[in-house]
């Protein structure tokens, strides 16, 4: 597909050359690139596109008088907002298609800042020096490919000429793709599970496309729950099962999953048909045993994979977390459905299973239902998670609730 542009984001001060590179490289593939110039220290190696002044001035300030006494730790945040006012206006009036960014350190947080910004599909490509090691805090919930360039970014030599060129051709890829995130035209519905609540969500999602909706399905992990109360913001989904909350769990217990203070607020905020489940909330995730701090190191562990620990909450502790599901649906306003497993709430904490805890799990929904608003409907049963007549009836609950609200036909 010819016609395709690209913007290649970084300071040309340092990345002048390498920028150049991918410029020719994705020249190859029938592509332009815009370079956009965000250095500060030394004149451009090789000339803009979107100089670092333009820059600078869509973030509403003005190079020369920030020059007098130039700090990065000033600079690189509102060259970050200028280059993001910039790329999004591109984005909006249909001029690009893709972004790409090669950087250390500050680079890496300067461009992924302006890529966390950007709407979900368009394409990302970071070429970064940290890319071997935690991106977390580079990608956070968006769509961003980061790829490790294995030497420095700083001039060219053989292997370097090689990974531009393969993220040059790959960003290219990514904008000649013809497929656009829409509308579904069947309801979207957002599924929450994890490993330990796999198999009746397997079960739900199949009921639930057999009832003329399509899923959208997120692992629990933090990120997964953050990303559906995003993509429920943006109104790509309309109702919700929530299977695995244990993101709330690990939010209150500083654990791997946290899944931050929105976590279980957005749909409930916006009047959406939910279903809930208390899937998982009882089990904190660690890496390795030895990660596990005091108190929760002193229990049964049960590792899950060789760099993943489980530990179990104590009924004081889950009735704690019971309290927090409660205050977060407070704000309910629509269509919402707590159903209850009364026999595990995962597949760890199933009769006869290591996590089996049912005088705790008992007490959590006693504290759930004395605290939740009068705006959720608990159910209980007598049976697991994972039991596929429990996983149909919350399907089927879901169901209902969108045909009352003009959802389902």
């Amino acid at each position: 597909m010819p016609g395709k542009n690209i913007v290649v984001l970084g300071t040309m001060d340092t990345k002048g050359r390498e920028m150049r590179w991918v410029k020719t490289e994705l020249g190859k593939h029938g592509q332009a690139a815009i370079l956009v110039d965000t250095g500060v220290i030394n004149p451009p190696n090789g000339a803009p596109n979107i100089t670092r002044d333009e820059v600078i001035r869509a973030a509403g300030e003005d190079l020369s008088e920030l020059m007098k006494n130039p700090t990065r730790d000033v600079i690189a945040p509102l060259m970050a907002k200028g280059a993001t006012s910039i790329v999004q206006r591109l984005i909006d009036q249909g001029q690009i298609h893709g972004i790409i960014s090669l950087g250390g350190t500050q680079g890496t947080t300067l461009a992924t800042t302006v890529m966390r910004a950007l709407p979900f599909g368009f394409p990302k490509l970071m070429v970064s020096t940290m890319a071997s090691g935690d991106v977390g805090p580079f990608v956070d919930i968006k769509d961003i490919t980061m790829m490790f360039p294995v030497t420095d970014i700083l001039g060219l030599n053989p292997v370097s000429r090689k990974v531009l060129s393969n993220a040059a051709g790959a960003v290219a890829g990514m904008a000649d793709s013809d497929i656009n995130i829409e509308r579904a035209v069947k309801p979207l519905v957002g599924v929450t599970t994890v490993g330990i609540t796999t198999e009746g969500a397997m079960k739900a999602i199949e009921v639930l496309e057999e009832n003329g909706c399509e899923t959208i399905v997120f692992h629990a992990v933090g990120t997964g729950g953050r990303s559906m109360e995003e993509l429920i913001r943006q109104g790509i989904i309309i109702a919700v099962l929530d299977i695995a909350t244990i993101e709330v769990a690990n939010e209150m217990y500083d654990a791997m999953l946290a899944g931050g203070p929105d976590r279980l607020t957005v749909a409930a905020g916006l009047g959406l048909p939910q279903v809930i489940c208390p899937g998982a909330i009882a089990i904190l995730v660690y890496g390795e045993p030895s990660s596990v701090p005091p108190p929760f190191n002193t229990r049964k562990l049960i590792p899950h994979s060789p760099l993943i620990t489980d530990v179990r909450l104590n009924k004081d502790e889950q009735v704690a977390v019971a309290k927090e599901l409660a205050k977060r649906l407070q704000g309910n306003t629509g269509p919402c459905t707590f159903m209850i497993p009364r026999d595990g709430f995962d597949s760890y904490s199933a009769v006869g299973q290591g996590f089996y805890d049912p005088a705790a799990d008992a007490a959590f929904i006693d504290a759930l239902k004395a605290d939740l608003p009068s705006s959720v409907k608990v159910i209980e049963r007598d049976t697991h998670i994972d039991d596929p007549a429990f996983a149909t009836e919350i399907a089927l609950t879901l169901v209902a609730q969108m045909k009352r609200a003009g959802i389902l036909a």
